[in-house]
């Protein structure tokens, strides 16, 4: 995919557009299992959409093209989200859609890089995502390649004494290749993240690990974009990470106001009406 292949996609109305079909997806997926996590999905929706069609360079039809920047889902929960965007990328095909979480599909309910086309770790184990990171950017230098790998983890992750580690390495290394997203919805399976371990400051933290550091809104696209082309184009001698505050189960206001959306609880009738509320919302 060429820079002028990819420039119709960069106005913001074609980004909302591109985010609200990842929500879609994602809801339709949770609707073929009855459960997934959704609201992880809804939320992380305009940061994935602002990834793919705005700031990273792959290939559609070749999903390990050499030159690609590497997208690494950390946190191998939010699968369901990736697959959403991998589809709308053209890297999965649409039809597999209601195969997700089945036997032999493509698309497991946690993510496994050996079934699927464009994943490029298998995650789950959570904190071990920006070590990986790490290992792969330092290799990209390595072989002068320009790509740069974006690594999508959790606040909970935040808790993990090898996330820590691997912040120190990537500045210790001087790794300008290396983005970090930070998706804080501030929930966990226990609770809010910031009562299950606070992390605050958690900007002052990454600063002080040598980070070029940035906290933006992660449901506002224009905040997301200018986030993500300071993040790629600084000339910071280090790593770069972009904390996103996110709201779980954005785009359904129903689903939004459940007290719990870790996992969040959607019955048999109300897959129906999420997409209904979705479509109500829809960009031109």
């Amino acid at each position: 995919m060429t820079v002028d292949d990819r420039a119709p996609a960069r106005s913001n109305v074609s980004l909302a557009r591109r985010a609200w079909n990842i929500r879609r997806k994602a809801l339709q997926m949770g609707e073929v299992q009855g459960q997934g996590y959704i609201g992880q999905a809804l939320g992380i929706a305009d940061v994935l959409a602002a990834s793919y069609f705005h700031a990273m360079d792959y290939r559609a039809d070749e999903p390990e093209w050499e030159g690609r920047d590497r997208f690494l889902l950390s946190i191998g929960h939010y699968a369901i989200a990736l697959y959403a965007v991998l589809m709308e990328a053209g890297i999965l095909p649409e039809e597999e859609l209601e195969t997700y979480g089945m036997d032999d599909s493509r698309m497991p309910m946690s993510g496994m890089a050996s079934y699927t086309p464009g994943m490029e770790i298998t995650g789950g184990s959570l904190g071990h995502g920006l070590g990986i990171a790490v290992g792969m950017a330092m290799g990209l230098k390595r072989k002068k390649n320009p790509a740069f790998i974006y690594n999508l983890m959790s606040d909970g992750e935040l808790g993990e004494g090898s996330t820590w580690e691997a912040a120190m390495s990537g500045a210790h290394h001087k790794l300008d290749n290396l983005i970090c997203l930070v998706d804080f919805n501030d929930q966990q399976a226990d609770g809010k993240s910031t009562e299950m371990l606070c992390s605050e400051p958690l900007g002052d933290k990454w600063e002080a690990f040598g980070w070029f550091t940035q906290r933006v809104n992660g449901n506002d696209l224009d905040a997301v974009v200018a986030a993500m082309d300071a993040a790629r184009n600084s000339d910071h001698s280090g790593p770069r990470v972009i904390i996103f505050d996110t709201t779980m189960c954005k785009g359904v206001p129903f689903l939004e106001q459940r007290e719990i959306t870790h996992f969040v609880r959607v019955d048999a009738d109300e897959w129906g009406k999420a997409l209904d509320v979705l479509e109500e919302g829809k960009p031109a």
